[in-house]
């Protein structure tokens, strides 16, 4: 039996190699320089504060001269390399932990973002020189892994559409909501046009009407149209239930079977629903529970839909007709607005990947589409480098969907962003399918951000909101301004670029604090609400030919005493300005209704010249307590109006949370439907509302939406993901040291960017398009968007090929973030020296409590994998790796693994 030299050596603590003298202890022997993390050199090392003082102080964070070894080897540089990275590291470690803490100034707090920035790059900068000139070990910004896939997911087509449960029992039973007068229509859409199929359960006479039989009666319609679109009934599995027995849980099966139906198209025939009779519909966007997990109720103020519990529903209130759960990941949703075909987009903050959807920084944007049945049926991001939030969205006639809001850390490639860590304004209009068609960011040098968006009737798109400094092309009047800004669009083509062009910039207020809150158009008047200097204050633009927004009057409603405008909307020859204040005396009128104390909500009729008027009309709507004003819409003199309802003003964040709708004439000041209600663990808080007038129809009782249903995807990375035209990323070729940009084109699609990398590899890398099926889930029940499947990229090293290094391209055009794909080493690496992933994304910051926590996880990694690389560099690390046992042991050791054969020659003998 041959026994492994180096085997033996490792158990006895031996080196092979002869390292350190003769016919002494391996473990004795100083084989490398003492690592500064050491606990040997714990008492020289600098405190925490000592590191802070030094990291807001010097101008360096890397000092290869401070970092003296105590043992020279011909790795000596290499260490020095390592160990000036470690230092470096803990000064932004130690930014990173001040930023984390409470009551820091805004004057620290920049002074910290500044440094911790300035840090980030010239240790990244390090990493990618320096790093690279270490031979024993081979460093990387970013992971090592010999695999890596996109987390962002492009969906499938899809022409399958489930509706929810809409039957529990029997299916010998007839379907409850299938009784009454059910008639609708059935759209086909094909090459050669459309044709409309009319459904009436009327015709079915005598004949119970059970899930099967309403199939049936439907396909016979579908079939002598000679369509090939046909419904089936599904099974919706029930809920497991539990029951506890002394101290044990035990989770029983669900006894009760559900029931809903399949509509299943094809690649030729689009699929859509219209109902015969339609009413208002009001979606309500709410938090609820104590995870403040998000939720769309949709009520039906006129009763066409029936005024019963849906099955499984929770929390009911009389006029909810539907309750649909969003998709996990959203942190918040600030504006909806009602689509043309009864839908509702939102506009909503997200903090984890959505729908396929990357985040690429701390925070993004994601634009959503609920169809009228709840279902989330498209999925858009903004694609931000570091944070952003969305405020405002708006819906022109013709079907585009304007979002504004503000972003931090670079949005629109190739745009040079005057300080990556304040926010700027941003407006991202799309089509009526969700695909981008332009994105403008512009900011101030100091911080601002776009509260509001509207279309006007020339087709420009307005922006307003407020900004610390002035705004390009205007000038500031002291805190945070007021302003309005103008985007005309050009089309070279008819199915080229959109083009947007900054027409003009208004900027307004105090030389307190001053912001716009609402604004609306009314022909070539713009009007703006808010709070300037502690009054509501509302103004009347004339748009001028050019573009720029020209101040024509003012009126000051008195003061806001902590409130804020809600709403705006010229109707019914009125302008109607709502919101919610502690003020119950504002100067808007006469009183219809007074304030009940606290906080109410606030309702006024003024004339839309801003003159004050004797038919100047003022309402307030609440209890005793605080009342707030999440959202408002405005539709034909109504006020609709929701928030949380009457709590006290003791009340904690954790105490409960009434939701109220209502709705409120604006001129007498009656309430004409109002509902309050809870939910889980009494928590219910609206965060916006939708209101559409075709709404509501016989389809909610169904299942079904109304319009066509979305089928088709666009397969391009420009329309289906985040990415826009000129973000890339790098490939490095490791034998030739050549690094390659891979530059994402508009008509680029998964398939030919899996071409670009291979060949920018010079094929060591395989790239594949992986399709998952079926992304759909139960959690996610109301989830359309992936429900068809998806496909993403899958990298790995290509066939007897070592790999290839990835990294990411420069600040707001880094498609690696947009894809989903970590930065770093992908292949199977060699035997000779070990692959460190050291990854410092380029969006760290310290905007935030949040933000500083993240990049103090990320560093803290990047200090781990440092240990991890002097780790590897040991000898004994490094002698274990290779295969051989080559080299020459000394004499002492060579005595050794005689007698060690010997012995063993003798027990085996």
């Amino acid at each position: 039996m041959r026994v492994n030299n180096s085997y033996l050596l490792g158990l006895y603590g031996g080196d092979p190699y002869g390292i350190g003298t003769s016919g002494t202890s391996a473990s004795a022997v100083k084989a490398q320089p003492t690592a500064p993390w050491s606990t040997s050199s714990a008492s020289k090392q600098p405190t925490a504060s000592e590191l802070l003082r030094k990291a807001v102080g010097s101008s360096r964070f890397i000092d290869e001269g401070a970092n003296k070894l105590d043992l020279r080897t011909k790795n000596s540089s290499e260490y020095k390399t390592l160990f000036s990275m470690h230092t470096g590291l803990q000064m932004l470690e130690a930014l990173a932990l001040r930023g984390m803490e409470k009551g820091i100034s805004k004057t620290e707090a920049a002074n910290l973002q500044k440094r911790f920035d300035a840090g980030l790059k010239e240790i990244s900068n390090y990493l990618a020189t320096a790093g690279s000139e270490v031979d024993t070990v081979r460093l990387v910004n970013g992971v090592s892994s010999t695999r890596s896939q996109s987390t962002t997911v492009i969906p499938k087509d899809n022409h399958v559409y489930k509706t929810g449960t809409i039957h529990s029992g029997s299916l010998t039973e007839p379907v409850a909501a299938y009784q009454g007068d059910v008639r609708f229509n059935i759209s086909i859409r094909t090459a050669s046009g459309t044709q409309s199929i009319a459904i009436d359960l009327g015709q079915m006479g005598d004949t119970p009407r059970t899930l099967d039989a309403v199939v049936g009666h439907i396909n016979s319609k579908l079939e002598a149209a000679g369509v090939e679109t046909r419904f089936s009934r599904q099974e919706i599995p029930g809920e497991p239930k539990t029951m506890t027995v002394g101290s044990k849980t035990i989770t029983l099966p669900s006894t009760t079977s559900s029931w809903g139906m399949t509509v299943t198209g094809s690649s030729t025939e689009t699929v859509g629903f219209s109902a015969v009779n339609t009413g208002t519909s009001v979606s309500v966007i709410q938090g609820f529970g104590v995870t403040n997990a998000v939720q769309a109720l949709k009520f039906d103020p006129s009763g066409m839909a029936g005024g019963s519990p849906g099955i499984g529903e929770t929390n009911w209130v009389d006029g909810r007709i539907d309750q649909s759960s969003l998709p996990k990941g959203i942190s918040t949703v600030r504006a909806s607005a009602a689509a043309a075909d009864g839908g509702t987009w939102i506009v909503a903050d997200v903090t984890d990947d959505v729908n396929g959807h990357s985040v690429r920084g701390q925070s993004d944007v994601v634009l959503m589409k609920l169809d009228s049945a709840g279902q989330v049926v498209v999925s858009r991001g903004l694609g931000a480098a570091s944070s952003a939030a969305g405020y405002a969205i708006s819906v022109a006639d013709d079907g585009r969907v304007a979002v504004a809001g503000s972003v931090t850390g670079g949005l629109v490639p190739g745009q040079t962003v005057a300080n990556v860590s304040l926010s700027d304004s941003f407006v991202t209009v799309f089509d009526d399918k969700g695909v981008e068609q332009w994105t403008q960011s512009r900011g101030a040098k100091a911080a601002d951000e776009a509260t509001t968006v509207s279309f006007g009737a020339d087709g420009r798109v307005y922006v307003s909101g407020r900004a610390q400094s002035a705004m390009p092309g205007a000038s500031a009047a002291g805190g945070w301004d007021s302003y309005v800004q103008t985007f005309g669009v050009s089309q070279a083509t008819p199915n080229g670029p959109v083009t947007a062009t900054a027409l003009g910039t208004t900027q307004f207020g105090t030389i307190g604090d001053d912001n716009v809150q609402a604004m609306t158009v009314d022909g070539n008047n713009l009007y703006t609400a808010g709070v300037e200097n502690g009054s509501f204050v509302v103004r009347q633009f004339r748009i001028g030919t050019g573009g720029a927004p020209e101040l024509l009057s003012t009126r000051n409603l008195g003061a806001a005493i902590g409130g804020e405008v809600a709403g705006i909307a010229v109707s019914n020859g009125k302008l109607i300005v709502s919101g919610a204040t502690k003020n119950g005396s504002l100067d808007a009128g006469t009183i219809n209704r007074a304030h009940a104390g606290g906080t109410d909500v606030f309702v006024a009729s003024l004339s839309t010249d801003l003159a004050a008027s004797g038919a100047d009309r003022l309402t307030y709507y609440g209890g005793a307590g605080e009342d707030s004003a999440a959202d408002v819409k405005i539709i034909d003199g109504d006020v609709w109006v929701t928030g949380t309802w009457d709590r006290d003003k003791t009340a904690k964040d954790s105490d409960p949370h009434i939701a109220y709708l209502a709705k409120i004439d604006a001129e007498t000041g009656t309430v004409d439907w109002n509902r309050t209600w809870t939910g889980e663990k009494q928590q219910a808080k609206p965060m916006a509302l939708a209101v559409s007038q075709t709404g509501t129809s016989v389809l909610d009782k169904l299942g079904l939406p109304s319009g066509e249903l979305v089928q088709d995807v666009s397969q391009k990375l420009v329309d289906s993901t985040a990415l826009r035209a000129g973000d890339r990323f790098y490939v490095t070729n490791l034998n030739t040291g050549r690094k390659t940009a891979v530059t994402i084109d508009a008509k680029d699609t998964l398939q030919t960017l899996a071409t670009k990398i291979e060949t920018a590899s010079g094929r060591h890398l395989k790239v594949t398009v992986s399709t998952e099926r079926d992304k759909g889930s139960s959690d996610d029940a109301n989830n359309r968007v992936l429900a068809g499947g998806g496909q993403y990229l899958t990298i790995t090293n290509a066939d007897n090929r070592e790999g290839a290094l990835i990294s990411g391209g420069e600040t707001g055009r880094d498609a690696l973030a947009g894809l989903g794909i970590s930065a770093g080493f992908i292949g199977k690496g060699d035997d000779k020296r070990k692959t460190v992933g050291i990854e410092l994304p380029p969006s760290l910051n310290l905007s935030s409590a949040d933000a500083a926590l993240r990049a103090r996880d990320y560093v803290q990694s990047a200090l781990r994998a440092v240990r991890e690389a002097y780790r590897a560099m040991s000898p004994t690390m490094l002698n274990a790796s290779k295969n051989t046992n080559t080299g020459t042991a000394s004499p002492y050791w060579s005595n050794q693994i005689a007698n060690y054969q010997a012995a063993l020659a003798r027990l085996t003998s």
